[in-house]
């Protein structure tokens, strides 16, 4: 029998049963319509938005409005069936953030295709491996970019102004859709259908194929958006420079954001000077960014040289990694109007918790540093990643989600699948968090991670922050070494500022006086730069190997603690 608590004011509903502790949104659910496509879903209602400007470029100027986006995806997705492509057919999609960009996405899954987006600064040989895991059969790429994929033998769509010989030119496809003869396809796209298919590290760190359907899209706007009112539609301007090949940056970004009719500002490359620009020049009043740019907002002196009195932002929103609580604190003295946001989520399953509700609806704000309350129709549990036990309010866990918008497993690859969700329907995340007794979800590390020094798990992001509390460091990142005696120590990587005179030996003190024994950093390096992924999140893999060839060599400062 399934015994329940009552949820009380401010707690969430905690199941128990079989010695299982499962949290519930505090919030009622949503309702999830059952017979849409993910573009039927985020094109609905658009007529009265139809001369709105969807999408516009700031670097080349060009804008989309509504009505030319609608009839884009409809004319790319005709294109398609007429090219060949059928159902459940994959195409990888390798360009940066451009304004057509959520229009070629969404036309590949309005076709019955499987849009697989691909980092264009990738090597050529990690692409091929995409292409050719997901079973590609057509590309969509740039000028610029089509020698990474010129030799895979597949047919190529070239977007944008280059003319290459021997590809397929995106506007004269557009136009040839309107005098192609698509009536003999029949091939009715179903909610289940599988929609995108994007590559993740998983818990695992090789990367794998995301099998996505519409439902599970579809399924998480309608959790994520619960809490925006109508008094915001067709209001919102957002910031488009997260990665649209990023699962975050298609969803979270470009469809809630044609869901909702606002506008995105498409950016293609992070530069300080020309992100603050943009910012005022097109009044952008919500701003989805990395920890790494509000640490260049915090501490870089070109931020300065703007007005800031003329930005209209009203909100950032950080979801790529945890945000340093000093410098979240940093970031609020500097923009006092400004609301810092964040978000929990991973590409298996998209966005798991939110910070931020309408008060109007008396949905409210978790407490600072959380990233966090359960949107409605998940449920999470914390267990121990040792015993599988569930555990209880404020006791640290592996996260675990159960919801319709967990994916339907690894592309060909049932082994990892299974390692991933249990058969119970649990995606294990391989994030280590709890929840307090308000339902405000708090992470911790990486269970993969965490450092074992001795037995005691020291987390990495835990030292990081503290690193970033230091007045001459301008970024860092804490790995763990091998050691024979300890297990594993904790190793740094940071970025100090120029006009700094400390040592490594005084940054190494700095952590140690507000850290206990077992946490202290035991080898630390000055470098240039922390390497990191497009959307953000420390390369940790790479930091460690870089450390150990250089520990090898002795260019890294060790500390004599005992």
């Amino acid at each position: 029998m399934q015994l329940k608590t009552q949820p009380t004011m401010g707690t969430d509903a905690q199941n128990i049963a079989h010695d299982e502790i499962i949290f519930q949104s505090k919030y009622p659910p949503v309702q999830v319509p059952d017979d849409v496509t993910l573009p039927e879903f985020v094109l609905s209602n658009v007529e009265p938005y139809l001369d709105k400007v969807a999408f516009v470029d700031t670097l080349t100027g060009k804008g989309y409005t509504y009505r030319e986006v609608s009839r884009d995806v409809k004319r790319f997705s005709k294109a398609l069936r007429s090219l060949g492509l059928r159902k459940g057919k994959v195409v990888v999609v390798l360009l940066p953030n451009v304004a057509e960009y959520a229009t070629i996405a969404l036309g590949i899954m309005e076709s019955g295709g499987v849009f697989s987006g691909a980092n264009p600064n990738a090597h050529a040989s990690e692409i091929k491996k995409q292409v050719e895991a997901a079973d590609a059969k057509l590309i969509v790429t740039d000028g610029s970019t089509y020698h990474k994929v010129k030799d895979l033998g597949l047919p190529v769509i070239i977007q944008g102004e280059d003319r290459v010989e021997g590809t397929i030119f995106w506007e004269e496809l557009l136009d040839a859709a309107d005098k192609a003869n698509t009536d003999n396809i029949d091939e009715t796209v179903q909610q289940n259908d599988l929609c995108a298919l994007p590559f993740s590290s998983g818990t695992t760190g090789l990367s794998k194929g995301v099998m996505l359907s519409h439902r599970n899209l579809v399924a998480n706007l309608c959790s994520t958006l619960f809490s925006v009112g109508p008094e915001l539609i067709g209001q919102v301007t957002i910031l488009g420079l997260i990665p649209f090949f990023h699962i975050y940056g298609l969803t979270g970004i470009c469809c809630a954001t044609i869901r909702n009719k606002g506008k995105v500002v498409v950016m293609r490359r992070y530069d300080l000077r020309a992100f603050i620009s943009s910012l005022i020049t097109h009044q952008i009043t919500f701003a989805p960014i990395v920890p790494p740019i509000i640490l260049g907002l915090v501490k870089n002196p070109i931020v300065d040289e703007f007005e800031l009195s003329k930005l209209k932002l009203r909100s950032i929103m950080t979801a790529a990694a945890p945000l340093a609580p000093e410098i979240l604190n940093e970031f609020q003295k500097k923009f006092p109007g400004v609301e810092v946001q964040e978000a929990y989520g991973m590409t298996e399953h998209s966005c798991i918790t939110l910070t931020h509700g309408d008060p109007n609806k008396g949905h409210g704000i978790a407490k600072k540093n959380s990233v966090g309350f359960i949107l409605p129709n998940l449920e999470l549990k914390f267990i121990d990643p040792e015993t599988s036990r569930s555990l209880p309010q404020n006791t640290p866990g592996e996260i675990c989600v159960r919801s319709q918008c967990v994916m339907k497993g690894y592309y060909k690859n049932e082994y990892e699948t299974t390692l991933t969700i249990d058969k119970d329907g649990w995606l294990h995340t391989g994030d280590i968090g709890y929840i307090d007794e308000d339902g405000d979800v708090f992470l911790v590390d990486r269970i993969k991670e965490l450092i074992k020094y001795k037995g005691f798990q020291v987390a990495p992001a835990e030292l990081e922050a503290i690193l970033l509390t230091h007045p001459s460091i301008e970024d860092a990142a804490v790995v763990g070494l091998s050691d024979k005696e300890a297990g594993e120590i904790p190793a740094a990587c940071v970025v100090i500022n120029r006009k700094a005179k400390d040592s490594e030996e005084d940054i190494m003190n700095y952590v140690s006086s507000n850290v206990a024994s077992y946490k202290r950093v035991r080898l630390l390096k000055f470098v240039d730069a922390i390497p990191k992924s497009p959307s953000g999140k420390i390369m940790r893999r790479i930091i460690k190997e870089n450390m150990e060839q250089n520990l090898q060599g002795k260019q890294i400062f060790e500390a004599k603690f005992t």
